[in-house]
Protein backbone atom coordinates (compact mmCIF):
# COMPACT_ATOMS: atom_id res chain seq x y z
CA UNK A 1 0.00 0.00 0.00
CA UNK A 2 1.75 2.93 -1.22
CA UNK A 3 0.19 6.49 -0.66
CA UNK A 4 2.04 9.39 -2.58
CA UNK A 5 2.12 12.73 -3.72
CA UNK A 6 3.81 13.82 -7.02
CA UNK A 7 5.98 16.68 -6.72
CA UNK A 8 5.03 18.68 -10.31
CA UNK A 9 7.74 21.15 -9.95
CA UNK A 10 10.95 22.16 -11.69
CA UNK A 11 12.00 18.29 -11.18
CA UNK A 12 8.71 16.23 -12.67
CA UNK A 13 9.09 12.78 -12.36
CA UNK A 14 10.49 12.91 -8.75
CA UNK A 15 7.81 11.90 -6.19
CA UNK A 16 8.23 13.36 -2.84
CA UNK A 17 6.69 12.61 0.53
CA UNK A 18 5.70 9.27 -0.20
CA UNK A 19 4.93 7.29 2.84
CA UNK A 20 3.88 4.02 3.62
CA UNK A 21 2.93 1.73 6.57
CA UNK A 22 3.87 -1.93 6.00
CA UNK A 23 5.83 -4.88 7.20
CA UNK A 24 9.28 -5.68 6.58
CA UNK A 25 9.75 -8.92 5.00
CA UNK A 26 13.60 -9.25 4.53
CA UNK A 27 16.52 -6.75 4.52
CA UNK A 28 19.30 -7.82 1.96
CA UNK A 29 22.73 -6.11 1.94
CA UNK A 30 25.36 -5.86 -0.98
CA UNK A 31 28.44 -4.00 -1.55
CA UNK A 32 28.98 -1.96 -4.46
CA UNK A 33 31.81 -1.59 -6.85
CA UNK A 34 32.81 1.31 -4.33
CA UNK A 35 32.78 -0.73 -1.63
CA UNK A 36 29.76 0.86 0.06
CA UNK A 37 26.80 -1.05 1.51
CA UNK A 38 23.53 -0.60 -0.21
CA UNK A 39 20.71 -2.05 1.55
CA UNK A 40 17.26 -3.47 -0.25
CA UNK A 41 14.40 -3.38 2.13
CA UNK A 42 11.56 -5.87 1.07
CA UNK A 43 8.22 -5.35 2.06
CA UNK A 44 5.21 -7.97 2.86
CA UNK A 45 3.67 -6.62 -0.25
CA UNK A 46 6.78 -7.57 -2.70
CA UNK A 47 7.90 -3.54 -3.07
CA UNK A 48 11.60 -2.61 -2.42
CA UNK A 49 13.06 0.01 -1.15
CA UNK A 50 16.70 0.86 -1.79
CA UNK A 51 18.98 2.93 0.54
CA UNK A 52 22.80 3.52 0.73
CA UNK A 53 22.18 5.30 4.39
CA UNK A 54 23.88 2.29 7.08
CA UNK A 55 21.70 4.18 10.08
CA UNK A 56 18.45 3.59 8.11
CA UNK A 57 19.24 -0.03 6.22
CA UNK A 58 20.21 -1.05 10.20
CA UNK A 59 17.19 0.45 11.61
CA UNK A 60 15.42 -1.22 9.38
CA UNK A 61 17.11 -4.76 9.68
CA UNK A 62 15.93 -4.35 13.56
CA UNK A 63 12.65 -3.78 12.55
CA UNK A 64 12.44 -6.88 10.02
CA UNK A 65 9.34 -8.77 10.60
CA UNK A 66 7.75 -5.91 12.30
CA UNK A 67 4.89 -3.65 11.17
CA UNK A 68 6.69 -0.07 10.35
CA UNK A 69 5.99 3.43 8.35
CA UNK A 70 8.13 4.09 6.03
CA UNK A 71 9.30 7.43 3.93
CA UNK A 72 10.70 7.40 0.67
CA UNK A 73 10.96 8.52 -2.65
CA UNK A 74 11.17 7.53 -6.44
CA UNK A 75 13.56 8.48 -9.66
CA UNK A 76 12.87 8.30 -13.02
CA UNK A 77 16.12 7.23 -14.93
CA UNK A 78 15.63 6.71 -18.18
CA UNK A 79 13.55 2.72 -18.44
CA UNK A 80 14.12 2.36 -14.60
CA UNK A 81 12.43 3.77 -11.25
CA UNK A 82 14.56 3.75 -8.45
CA UNK A 83 12.98 3.58 -5.16
CA UNK A 84 14.82 5.13 -2.49
CA UNK A 85 14.09 4.44 1.00
CA UNK A 86 14.42 7.46 3.43
CA UNK A 87 13.36 6.81 6.65
CA UNK A 88 11.76 3.71 8.38
CA UNK A 89 10.38 3.45 12.30
CA UNK A 90 8.42 1.30 14.00
CA UNK A 91 4.32 1.89 13.74
CA UNK A 92 2.05 0.61 15.89
CA UNK A 93 0.53 -2.87 15.66
CA UNK A 94 -3.16 -2.82 14.77
CA UNK A 95 -5.33 -3.31 17.81
CA UNK A 96 -6.99 -6.81 17.97
CA UNK A 97 -9.57 -5.35 20.16
CA UNK A 98 -10.64 -3.11 17.23
CA UNK A 99 -13.89 -4.86 16.36
CA UNK A 100 -15.73 -3.22 19.24
CA UNK A 101 -14.49 -0.60 18.98
CA UNK A 102 -14.96 0.53 15.26
CA UNK A 103 -18.72 -1.17 15.56
CA UNK A 104 -19.62 1.55 17.78
CA UNK A 105 -17.26 3.98 15.68
CA UNK A 106 -19.60 2.75 13.23
CA UNK A 107 -22.76 2.78 14.51
CA UNK A 108 -21.93 6.56 16.30
CA UNK A 109 -21.36 7.97 12.38
CA UNK A 110 -24.12 6.29 10.77
CA UNK A 111 -26.20 8.22 13.35
CA UNK A 112 -24.79 11.29 12.70
CA UNK A 113 -25.10 11.25 8.88
CA UNK A 114 -29.04 9.76 9.99
CA UNK A 115 -29.73 12.87 12.50
CA UNK A 116 -31.83 14.97 9.77
CA UNK A 117 -33.76 12.47 9.00
CA UNK A 118 -34.30 11.02 12.74
CA UNK A 119 -34.54 14.28 14.73
CA UNK A 120 -36.91 15.13 12.14
CA UNK A 121 -37.57 19.09 12.28
CA UNK A 122 -39.42 20.65 9.84
CA UNK A 123 -38.03 23.66 10.17
CA UNK A 124 -34.03 23.53 8.65
CA UNK A 125 -33.48 26.65 10.93
CA UNK A 126 -34.26 25.30 14.54
CA UNK A 127 -31.44 23.88 16.75
CA UNK A 128 -31.84 20.82 18.89
CA UNK A 129 -30.62 20.61 22.36
CA UNK A 130 -27.76 18.37 22.86
CA UNK A 131 -29.71 16.32 24.87
CA UNK A 132 -32.57 15.54 22.89
CA UNK A 133 -30.46 15.07 19.67
CA UNK A 134 -28.47 12.33 22.07
CA UNK A 135 -31.73 10.43 23.29
CA UNK A 136 -32.57 10.43 19.71
CA UNK A 137 -29.06 9.54 18.17
CA UNK A 138 -28.45 6.91 21.00
CA UNK A 139 -31.12 3.71 20.77
CA UNK A 140 -30.49 4.00 16.88
CA UNK A 141 -26.50 3.66 16.87
CA UNK A 142 -27.02 0.80 19.66
CA UNK A 143 -29.43 -0.69 17.39
CA UNK A 144 -26.56 -0.07 14.15
CA UNK A 145 -23.77 -1.36 16.53
CA UNK A 146 -25.87 -4.95 17.18
CA UNK A 147 -26.24 -5.38 13.42
CA UNK A 148 -22.54 -4.66 12.71
CA UNK A 149 -21.55 -7.32 15.84
CA UNK A 150 -24.15 -9.83 14.78
CA UNK A 151 -23.03 -9.54 10.91
CA UNK A 152 -19.17 -10.18 11.93
CA UNK A 153 -20.50 -13.24 14.44
CA UNK A 154 -22.06 -14.31 11.44
CA UNK A 155 -19.42 -13.73 8.97
CA UNK A 156 -17.04 -15.23 11.96
CA UNK A 157 -19.19 -18.83 12.10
Amino acid sequence: MRLARLYAGPRAGIATNMDAVTTIADVRTFETRGGNARYVVRDADGNEYTTFRETIGEQARELEGRRVRIEYHEEQRGQYRNVYLDKVEAAAEPDTDAADTDAEEAAWRTAVEAAPWLVGDSDPHAKTGPEELYETLKPFKDRVAEDIKSSEDDAGD
